[in-house]
């Protein structure tokens, strides 16, 4: 069962909403609340929860820590590991580093959008898949790479990026 089901012994597929995942906000503030550099570990742990950052999860870490929202907010903003949008189950990252983007890249990241319907840092309205870039995967030997989560594709083809969705939209 992943973390946005119910939380009971079935096996119901209902969906938490947001409101009902403050209580599960309050108790990350509060165990980790008095560590030293708190705000870090608590963004993780909210994004984890939410799968986002939403604005009242952060106006309530910024009262709860009696911190600035503009505060919370530029460290949201300052690092690219986090998102204040929804993201979907799958994160698609295409590498656009040199020997990538010389190997074609570039077409690849087009062909996605293509077959997504969304740009980069867009998420499809079903949230299963949310493309964004990426700089050097440590597979320049093998580009034009990909990663799906944390599952590495490489020498990839635009022809066959339809076949490596679908593993995809089948689970």
């Amino acid at each position: 069962m992943n973390e946005t089901n119910c939380n009971c012994a079935c096996t119901c597929e209902q969906e938490i909403s947001e409101e009902q995942l403050y209580p599960q906000l309050d108790e990350i503030i509060e165990k980790n609340k008095d560590q030293e550099g708190c705000l870090i570990p608590i963004l993780q742990k909210t994004q984890l929860l939410f799968g986002y950052l939403p604005e009242g999860a952060l106006k309530k870490i910024s009262t709860s820590l009696k911190i600035s929202y503009s505060e919370v907010a530029g460290v949201v903003g300052f690092y690219s590991f986090f998102s204040t949008v929804p993201r979907g189950k799958y994160l698609i990252r295409v590498c656009l580093g040199t020997a990538c983007y010389v190997r074609g890249g570039k077409e690849i990241l087009e062909a996605l959008k293509d077959e997504l319907g969304i740009d980069v840092g867009e998420t499809t309205e079903d949230r299963l898949f949310s493309l964004d870039i990426g700089r050097c995967f440590g597979a320049c030997g093998l580009a034009p790479v990909i990663m799906i989560n944390d599952e590495v594709y490489q020498r990839v083809k635009a022809t066959k990026l339809h076949t490596i969705l679908d593993q995809y939209k089948s689970e």
